[in-house]
């Protein structure tokens, strides 16, 4: 049980969707709700296809590279480290947002589904970081089958916000949402560090 809650704490902190929010708000202002609905069922339905594709690909990517599990917590533990600084802060970096030449660029767009809402903004760099990182561990198909429903949970809240996303700002505005990430960024802090020692007495355990 423990174990599961803390799966789902990781997914929800790296994905944020109170963080979406503003951005997601900002980047479909002037559609319609009909607008907001597709690109929000969109975004979301290409983001799962990347992460489920990735959690089957990944650990055979990382063979082929040659990079044991230790390196890619301690390594994954840092970038989500630096993850979490940035939502402690309120920062917008290109770790959880689009810089502001790709942001310009995708309000030109007439959709943003793919770029930048799926990819970086829901499957980004921390997304498929912390997938990898859950998975490694794994215990048979048992464990693979439960991080990958608690992703699709988690994904399924995103989409539920984002579709209620300006209902959800009007009530608790973007200074309310920065909290909610504030207060996410904290704890990804802890699980960040949780993943570096990990690895760092997992390497020195090997022989």
């Amino acid at each position: 049980m423990k174990q599961a809650f803390d799966i789902f704490l990781t997914f929800l902190v790296v994905i944020d969707p109170a963080g979406l929010l503003p951005m997601f708000a900002a980047l479909t202002a002037g559609g319609s709700e009909d607008f907001r609905r597709k690109m929000a069922w969109r975004g979301v339905t290409i983001a799962a296809t990347v992460l489920f594709f990735f959690a089957f690909v990944g650990f055979g990517l990382l063979r082929v590279l040659g990079i044991g599990i230790p390196a890619f917590r301690i390594a994954g533990g840092i970038l989500l480290l630096l993850l979490a600084i940035d939502m402690v802060f309120a920062r917008q970096s290109g770790l959880r947002s689009t810089t502001k030449r790709e942001e310009h660029e995708a309000r030109e767009r007439d959709d943003i589904s793919v770029f930048p809402l799926a990819i970086p903004l829901i499957a980004g760099p921390g997304a498929l970081t912390s997938l990898l990182l859950t998975l490694s561990p794994a215990k048979g198909v048992g464990h693979v089958a439960l991080v990958l429903g608690i992703l699709f949970f988690v994904l399924a809240i995103t989409l539920v916000v984002l579709l209620s996303a300006v209902r959800i700002l009007h009530v608790m505005g973007e200074t309310g949402a920065n909290v909610i990430t504030r207060l996410l960024g904290v704890l990804l802090t802890a699980l960040a560090v949780q993943f570096i020692l990990t690895g760092v007495q997992t390497g020195l355990l090997r022989p």
